[in-house]
């Protein structure tokens, strides 16, 4: 299966919590600076958090960007279990298409005792550290009785306070902490489907992070279905698709399937396989429209149906393809009309973390009855500079 990458924030869906009340929003906070030449300047600064909110839990994706490309990518979860409040920041470095950080923190209230807990790995280590990648636990306790105050904080691994500094905690070699890795499973609702997700951490970081459904219907062939198992690792994503033969219904799933066969003048005609050429997935949550597609190998025919055109981009004159794309888009009323927006990360085959390869947003706003005004942003993130294309437009009518 070909690589490719998301979306962010599919792996920060990986840490989901069963429920059904779900809402998706976000923000696209942009400033783009344009300096008269010779020669003409064009400079961006933007930064993209898109979150997702399931039954009191918070999923969100941070991506900045500027004019060379994609700077940073961190994803966040927040959230309680019963009577345990966790959270999770996740970071890469995009430069270097490698796991960054993690850090988890967990805490618990009980008989008027705080109980916290914070476990943080890294590959950012300090000079005087050898090790590639290090390790913390830290747990702590407080408490009051009466007029006493008692705290007591327990320290694992190769790790010690620094006073005064917000990143309090460092790396050094003198102590060790002998972990292996984990692995967390977690179920949950995205859309109409439900989802069972695991992600894995080794003591080089980030492995993997694993999104798998099943018994996704084809209409009209009620006895086949299909599990899907999409994979993400640091520098590529996979994604499988598993026939099983039974009998259901069609579910909020859309799939591309084409048979290849011979005419319409050849004799006789001829059946030959059906061939399922892409998959994808559509559905409001909350106001906002979250659609995903993949075409399975990126080739335009197989068995007869044609790449959806949410995959294919102009830049400039020239036509793209992509194999996949995810994408938020809302249509809600403004300051003085209708307000549309969108944002779509695509995939193909390159060098960027999780093989992203475009990013495409678009807004307008009609700003009085006779005049919309409208924007568009292209980041080719498969050159350098990224920064490919900005549009300005309006529309008057009378």
């Amino acid at each position: 299966m070909k690589k490719a990458l998301v979306l962010s924030l599919a792996v920060v869906l990986g840490l989901g919590i069963a429920s059904f009340a779900q809402t998706l929003s976000g923000s696209w906070d942009t400033t783009i600076t344009i300096q008269p030449g010779p020669p003409v300047l064009l400079g961006i600064d933007s930064e993209l958090i898109v979150t997702y909110a399931v039954s009191g839990w918070s999923f969100s994706s941070d991506s900045v960007f500027d004019e060379s490309g994609w700077l940073e990518q961190s994803f966040t979860v927040d959230g309680a279990l019963g009577a345990f409040t966790l959270g999770s920041v996740l970071e890469f470095d995009t430069a270097l298409v490698a796991f960054d950080s993690l850090e988890a923190t967990g805490g618990l209230s009980l008989a008027g005792v705080t109980f916290d807990a914070l476990f943080v790995l890294t590959a950012d280590v300090l000079p005087q550290s050898p090790a590639a990648h290090d390790t913390a636990l830290v747990l702590t306790g407080s408490g009051t009785a009466g007029t006493v105050d008692v705290s007591v904080a327990l320290t694992l691994g190769s790790a010690f306070q620094v006073p005064n500094d917000p990143e309090w905690y460092a790396f050094d070699s003198i102590c060790d902490f002998d972990f292996n890795g984990v692995v967390i499973d977690v179920s949950f609702p995205f859309c109409c489907a439900d989802i069972s997700s695991e992600i894995a951490f080794n003591c080089s970081g980030f492995e993997y992070a694993e999104f798998m459904t099943s018994g996704i219907a084809i209409p009209n062939l009620p006895w086949v279905k299909l599990g899907i198992d999409l994979t993400f690792t640091v520098d590529e994503k996979t994604l499988v698709i598993n026939p099983t033969f039974d009998f259901g219904v069609i579910s909020c799933f859309k799939l591309y399937i084409g048979q290849i066969h011979t005419g319409p003048n050849a004799f006789p005609v001829t059946l030959g396989d059906i061939v399922i050429e892409g998959i994808s997935l559509t559905c409001d949550i909350g106001g906002v429209q979250f659609m995903g597609i993949s075409w399975i190998d990126g080739t335009e025919l197989h068995g007869g149906t044609s790449m959806p055109s949410a995959l294919k981009v102009y830049i400039g004159d020239v036509l793209h393809t992509y194999w996949e794309m995810y994408q938020i888009k809302t249509t809600d009323d403004g300051c003085c009309g209708p307000f549309n927006f969108s944002v779509g990360v695509y995939f193909d085959h390159g060098a960027q973390l999780f093989d992203v390869s475009l990013i495409k947003a678009d807004m307008s706003i009609q700003v009085a009855t006779q005049f919309t005004f409208s924007t568009g942003l292209l980041l080719d993130l498969s050159v350098s500079p990224s920064f490919s294309q900005w549009t300005v437009g309006f529309l008057v009518e009378w």
